[in-house]
């Protein structure tokens, strides 16, 4: 007591609580390197004082039901826990859970509330006013709030604080766009494991021994699951049960039950086939159709156009649904407009289709894709071949519009990035019984084909279109087809083969008195002799089919033929003879505005001039004729023309410039797998270094 005061300590303030909600940290996490250092930099740059701001840090981790999101959380957070002494918050959302409906953003804000520690008498009734004392709770203090397995951005909103002292952390399937306009949320997507992520998780789960002493059952493995990081665990889990059975045959297992072997009756959370199920339940009628039919598509990815004839929709409302799709992390939008999805997911994607869609229904929608893609193909090979013979497919089913093509850079440009597509339209086609999209996609993308040196796909889609013709009624399609698979066969050096085939040809062609196609295949057999180094039968197949062009009227045809005459007769030595048909073949072609046709003509005027000892004219023919197979993107003329170069400058001592068109021919003709080419063009390039 001093005078009439009494002194007493102040009462001490009461402590804040200190909530600890995080789940367990996840076993054994693997992976994700780049991921977590992208969540570091944002928290780094929030630190510093230019990353202050007065919004709160958040990120938005997305993607598809298994790909590891809540992992990756939560993997980040124990790493930084320090950072965050006031706490952490989470909650489940039950976006996409076997729950069914999603938590009540008041449900949530309330449980945030009652691990702050507030009397339940202070919590207001209305959800903006519990969200006005959830956020005054939190104001200045150091928290970690993870929302987890997010449905929608209201969801989310109310749970957000409003101090920059806190950070959020929201996993989802779908990507929260408002939460990235209005809150300036940090979008991560996540995707699957890397080959070598995907080992790493293995490797964790199973043993470094088990996995080492298996390397070609795990890779199996791995390919199969896709680096998914779901359909790994479950698979670690399968195998690591039975520690006695060998990885090949868990790998012979997933090859052969495929989803199946990654569902679970008991535990919907350890089923891939149920977690993907959860992102269905959110999508409309349509999408969902949409989905399913996406599964039995054609081809590796699509396209909007592809998916409107794919589905019957409207080509808005096809685009819409797919980028639908892709924000619920169903499909991966890649380059130039293409939609893929996960192997698994198509798998899924597929299984659906089956037991959601009657078969006349999955069969219109693959005549449709079908038809979109062999007509537009149609387009495309008049535009890339103009002077050949018109061979129009039936009508495409109602409603099913081509893509428009322009010009030949757009046709060349359409076909390089649809050919995978292209090859499994036809496969389908075959499938189904669909004989006559069968056998015109094979004649649609011989040009192509052929131009690009796809010689392997030239013969497998010949090869189906010869058993889709003996169902086809008319005969001039078994001689077209055996010719045109002959001249694939001899394009190869498969010459037996060949030869075989043309034969067959010639005989239907004669026996049906079909003069257009006897004046092709003697053209082809005259190709294919030469190939095989007989430049006598190859010279008199020529002048059969000059004859016949000459007497059907065909001047392009003719003009050709008169080429091939000139060739032969030049490879023989009969120089004269062989200028004078290869100029008179040139003019005609030059009329007729024929570029392939003129370049075919001046590459053999070339062969002519440098046999002849004009050097200096050969490489001008052979630079022409370079500059018009480049321009109508003949890459297989482009290397033979490249090869045929080298000689001329070589013969004038030219050996730098002989040397930069012979290796540009060398890796033309690998790339093309051309391997007896490639194999004459390096020694060309030995001797050259020895001289």
């Amino acid at each position: 007591m001093h005078g009439n005061l009494n002194l007493h300590p102040p009462p001490p303030r009461p402590t804040r609580p200190i909530p600890r909600q995080l789940p367990a940290a996840p076993g054994l996490f693997t992976g994700r390197t780049a991921e977590l250092a992208r969540l570091d930099r944002a928290l780094t740059h929030a630190a510093t004082p230019q990353g202050q701001g007065a919004t709160v840090l958040v990120s938005a981790i997305g993607g598809a039901g298994g790909i590891g999101k809540t992992w990756l959380a939560l993997a980040w957070a124990y790493r930084h826990l320090e950072r965050f002494p006031d706490g952490q918050l989470f909650v489940d959302l039950h976006g996409f859970s076997p729950a069914g409906e999603p938590v009540q953003p008041a449900v949530a804000v309330r449980g945030f509330l009652d691990a702050l520690e507030v009397d339940p008498n202070r919590i207001p009734t209305d959800l903006d006013a519990q969200a006005t004392l959830y956020r005054s709770l939190v104001a200045g203090r150091r928290m970690l709030i993870v929302l987890d397995n997010a449905a929608t951005s209201d969801q989310v909103a109310p749970l957000l604080p409003g101090s920059p002292s806190c950070t959020v952390l929201v996993t989802g399937r779908h990507r929260l766009a408002s939460l990235i306009d209005r809150h300036g949320a940090r979008h991560l997507p996540l995707d699957i494991l890397s080959p070598e992520e995907a080992r790493d998780l293995l490797t964790a789960r199973l043993g470094a021994d088990r996995v080492a002493a298996e390397p070609a059952a795990v890779g199996e493995l791995i390919g199969l699951c896709g680096g998914h990081p779901l359909a790994l665990s479950i698979t670690a889990r399968t195998a690591g049960t039975r520690p006695d059975t060998a990885l090949a045959e868990a790998a012979a297992e997933l090859r052969d039950l495929g989803l199946e072997a990654l569902e679970h009756d008991s535990d919907p959370a350890a089923s891939l086939p149920t977690v993907l199920s959860w992102s269905l339940r959110r999508l409309t009628d349509t999408q969902r159709t949409v989905f399913a039919l996406l599964g039995i598509a054609p081809g590796p990815d699509t396209t909007p156009p592809a998916t409107a004839a794919l589905t019957g929709l409207p080509d808005r409302l096809a685009r819409k649904t797919l980028n639908w799709l892709e924000n619920a992390s169903l499909l991966e939008r890649r380059p130039g407009g293409r939609y893929a999805m996960h192997d698994l997911i198509r798998r899924y994607a597929t299984d659906t289709v089956h037991t959601t869609l009657p078969g006349h229904m999955r069969e219109a929608a693959l005549t449709r894709a079908g038809d979109f893609h062999l007509h537009t193909a149609h387009t495309a090979e008049r535009l890339l071949n103009p002077h050949r013979p018109l061979v129009r497919p039936e009508p495409p089913a109602p409603g099913v519009h081509p893509h428009p093509l322009p010009d030949t850079d757009a046709a060349l440009a359409w076909l390089h990035a649809e050919h995978a597509t292209l090859l499994a339209t036809q496969r389908t086609a075959a499938t189904l019984g669909h004989h006559h999209t069968v056998w015109h996609l094979a004649w649609n993308l011989a040009t192509f084909h052929q131009h690009r040196g796809h010689l392997h796909d030239e013969i497998t889609t010949w090869q189906a279109a010869l058993h889709a013709a003996d169902h086809l009624p008319d005969p001039t399609t078994h001689s077209c087809t055996h010719r045109n698979l002959g001249h694939a066969c001899s394009l190869l050096g498969l010459h037996e083969q060949a030869t075989t085939h043309l034969e067959q040809a010639l005989d239907l062609a004669v026996h049906h008195h079909d003069l257009p196609e006897q004046a092709h295949t003697h053209r082809a057999l005259a190709f294919a002799w030469g190939r095989r180094g007989d430049d006598r039968q190859a010279l008199e197949h020529a002048h059969h089919s000059l004859d016949l062009m000459r007497a059907l009227d065909q001047p392009v045809r003719e003009a050709s033929a008169l080429n091939l005459v000139g060739w032969h007769a030049a490879r023989l030595g009969r120089f004269d003879t062989a200028r004078e048909h290869c100029q008179a073949a040139l003019t005609l072609h030059r009329h007729h505005h024929n570029p392939n046709g003129e370049a075919a003509t001046l590459d053999s005027l070339g062969y002519i001039a440098h046999h002849t000892g004009d050097h200096h004219q050969a490489l001008d023919h052979y630079h022409s004729a370079l500059a018009l197979f480049r321009g109508i993107g003949n890459a297989y003329q482009v290397a033979d023309t490249l090869d045929s170069m080298g000689h001329p400058h070589a013969a004038l001592g030219q050996y730098e410039q002989a040397r930069t068109v012979w290796r540009e021919a060398l890796q033309l003709y690998r790339d093309q797998g051309r391997d007896t080419d490639a194999e004459r063009v390096q020694h060309q390039l030995d001797d050259l270094d020895h001289t």
